[in-house]
Formats: C-alpha cells, structure tokens, sequence
C-alpha cells in the first residue's frame, strides 16, 4: 500500500511539472511578440483581432470595453485597416459580436471595416477561423495581457505572423482565479494545435480585405 502511495505522489508531481514545463514554453515562446502600443510599427497588418470576454445585457463587460477601446485606438492610429470582433453568438440571446461591433461604431468606426465572427467560441476557433474563414496572414490579438501567450501560441501553430497587445488599463476582479486557470488552458490548447480538431463552425471563406458589412446578421 505504502509503494502504491508513494508511486502515486510521483505521478501527481510529474503531471504537475509537465503541466507548469508546458505553461512556462507557451510563455517564454511568445513573450517577444507582445508589444506595447507604441512600438506596434508594423507594416501590411491584416486586421486586429478582438477576442470576446463576455457582455452584460447590451454593455461589453469591463474587460471586454478595455479590449474593445485598446483596439480602437490601434485602428485609429492605422496599425491596420480591419478589425474582426470574435466572439460567442451561439444563442439568439446571447450575441458577443453584434454588441463589439456596435461599440466600435458609436466610437467612430466605419461599419464596413468591422468583420463579425460570429463561432468564436474559444480563442482556439477564433484564431483557427481567422486564418480560414477570414484568410488572414499578419494579425494584431488585442486582450489582456494574460491571455495574450496563449493565443500567440496559437497563432504561430497556425503560421499566423501575430503580435499581441494588452488591455490592462484597470485590475480586475478574479484575476487570481483566472491568471491559474489560464495554466490549464496554455496546456489543454497546446494539446488541441498538436491534433488540430476543427472549431466548431466552419463554413465560407469572408476574407479580410473586403467590406465587413458582409458579416451583418441585422
């Protein structure tokens, strides 16, 4: 019994050091490509992409308006031409996207150069369906910093050329929570760019380089 337990704590500490061996390569890998929006002097940028991070009624939530107003800055500063809201618009009443792009909107963005996605359910099929259904080549992932490896990770899977800026004006309230559950969801994505499962909704190709107009569902 003893040997059994004690073969047990192995496996447990393993499993764990593999997991945080796994969350510090996704870091480490990717930190070099957050910039700072001072120093996002790019050239040909497809678009910004804007990860989704939940809406209250009609409101973004607060770490989706910082999302939201950090790339807004970017495009007013022409970083890039387009902006793809993505986001989860699985339920007639619960719509990420809609609520994103009317946000950039009533800041002075021109409808025709935001782009829907409307299956982003994850930042594995936002990123997958950027290069798919949107065809893009070269990307700026706006979301807090934390997130920012992991879906720079993805991309490079993907040989997405990203670069990432954060929107961390403000502390938020979980951020502990969300900073350790965000190890777990380095590695679960790390696995899923191994096997490559499709996202859950494919479909036609909308590239970038047109009138996002063409993603309106209203």
């Amino acid at each position: 019994m003893k040997k059994i337990v004690k073969y047990l704590i192995i496996i447990i500490f393993i499993i764990i050091a593999i997991i945080l061996l796994i969350n510090f390569y996704v870091k480490i890998s990717t930190r070099s490509k957050i910039l700072k929006e001072t120093e996002c002097n790019l050239e040909n940028v497809d678009c910004i992409l804007v990860l989704g991070a939940g809406i209250w009624g009609d409101k973004p939530s607060p770490m989706l308006e910082d999302r939201l107003l950090q790339a807004i800055s970017l495009y007013n500063n022409k970083v890039a031409p387009k902006i793809i809201m993505s986001g989860d618009h699985g339920r007639k009443d619960y719509d990420e996207v809609n609520v994103m792009k009317q946000f950039a909107i009533d800041k002075g963005v021109p409808s025709e150069d935001i782009f829907m996605d409307h299956a982003g359910f994850s930042s594995y099929d936002s990123i997958y369906r950027a290069k798919e259904i949107f065809k893009v080549k070269k990307i700026v992932i706006v979301t807090q910093k934390y997130h920012l490896y992991r879906a720079l990770y993805i991309a490079k899977q993907f040989d997405i050329e990203a670069y990432g800026v954060g929107a961390d004006p403000r502390k938020y309230v979980g951020a502990t929570y969300r900073e350790l559950r965000e190890i777990l969801a380095r590695d679960k994505d790390v696995v899923k760019c191994i096997f490559r499962p499709q996202p859950t909704y494919l479909g036609e190709t909308i590239p970038v380089s047109g009138n996002g107009d063409v993603t309106n569902d209203k």
